[in-house]
């Protein structure tokens, strides 16, 4: 007979892993005892605990089998989040990393794992029809996640019905809108609204509008009414209804004004949508986001516009950026709702059969680039 290896014990060519129950010999306590001291410390001692795991140290036990013990409990401890877009834009865009802030500001998510999961154009095909997803997808839906946040997806995705056909809990930040899953958003048609009456009072009346995008399907330029009816994103659609109201309430006939859709998210889809917006004869731009926003003061500035004198310039969100560069935007609490999507996820986790949708406040926030219009020249 061999004697016990530092990581097992060997008999011929068969070597024995150490297990719960090597441990709980060597330390003369229960294999319960040493189940408590890796996954419930508080049902132990400081000392006691401290013992096991140093025996556990010496003997070179790994620790409990994670994916075992996850099988027997039906949970995997990871959450999911989803974002409509690649991984390189979930970690540059403001308002996404905002978002992400404020979820791993919840505490009981310290001893889970977090999973970015994006969803970029590869569901949809070339006309821009969602396409049926298999279950082995995305992580979510292989149901590696206990569940899912899910950030701004088109009305039509379907990552939503794959995850609750699995029963996977989930809660919507933004859009889409279910009313039977609970979600976080802002009245965006009213904040909409305040952007262009901002504009109006101070006697604006060639407004020009750039959309980030309405469907995920490549398409980009000038938005017809056409266009706007077959808009999946929420977010966006919400926003230009708010728009054409307030051009309403104003008398400014909204099929008059030009409005542009970037055909996504980016700061050089921004650029380029910025670009034919301003080859409009306009004193003010109101923008869906502030990346389009700041993309507008970029492009106005190479064309020697001077801001806020020559273009009153509008953002949505308040992002980091918009501060910088003194941009009049909508502030909207987005590390807030990151963290209270945390929580509401974790309620759904611990039992509760319902968890109440919030609609979060929202404010308008007056910096540099707004002005009143300058008068036309004799």
């Amino acid at each position: 007979m061999t004697s016990p290896s530092p990581s097992g014990r060997e008999c011929g060519n068969n070597r024995h892993v150490v297990n719960m129950s090597d441990v709980a010999d060597a330390a003369g306590v229960s294999q319960a005892a040493v189940s408590y001291a890796y996954n419930r410390p508080e049902k132990l001692s400081g000392a006691q605990r401290e013992h096991i795991l140093a025996t556990a140290a010496k003997l070179k036990y790994p620790g409990p089998n994670v994916i075992g013990s996850s099988l027997r409990s039906g949970k995997v401890g990871a959450i999911g989040v989803m974002v409509m877009d690649s991984m390189s834009y979930a970690f540059s865009d403001d308002s996404t990393k905002a978002l992400l802030e404020g979820v791993v500001r919840v505490r009981q998510l310290d001893d889970m794992a977090l999973t970015l999961i994006p969803l970029a154009h590869r569901e949809y095909g070339l006309d821009g029809t969602a396409l049926e997803m298999s279950h082995d997808a995305r992580p979510a839906l292989r149901g590696l996640v206990d569940g899912a946040i899910l950030h701004s997806l088109p009305d039509d995705n379907p990552a939503l019905r794959i995850l609750l056909r699995r029963g996977i809990p989930v809660v919507i930040v933004d859009a889409p809108f279910v009313e039977t899953v609970p979600m976080i958003r802002i009245e965006d048609r009213k904040a909409a609204f305040a952007q262009v009456d901002h504009l109006v009072q101070l006697g604006h009346r060639r407004i020009g509008f750039l959309a980030e995008r309405l469907r995920p399907d490549g398409m980009r330029g000038p938005v017809s009414r056409e266009r706007r009816s077959m808009a999946v994103e929420h977010v966006v659609r919400e926003r230009l209804e708010g728009y054409e109201a307030a051009c309403l309430f104003h008398g400014i006939p909204f099929d008059s004004v030009p409005v542009i859709e970037a055909g996504g998210f980016s700061r050089e889809a921004g650029l380029t949508a910025a670009a034919d917006l301003l080859d409009n004869d306009l004193t003010a731009v109101v923008a869906t986001s502030d990346t389009m926003a700041l993309a507008v003061l970029e492009v106005a500035q190479a064309r020697g516009l001077s801001v806020p004198s020559d273009l009153s310039v509008f953002g949505f969100d308040d992002a980091p950026g918009a501060s910088a560069a003194g941009l009049t935007t909508v502030r909207q609490p987005m590390v807030e709702k990151g963290e209270l999507a945390a929580q509401m996820l974790l309620a759904l986790l611990s039992g509760a059969e319902q968890v109440d949708s919030q609609i979060l406040p929202w404010e308008v926030v007056i910096r540099n680039t707004t002005s009143s219009v300058s008068p036309s020249p004799a």
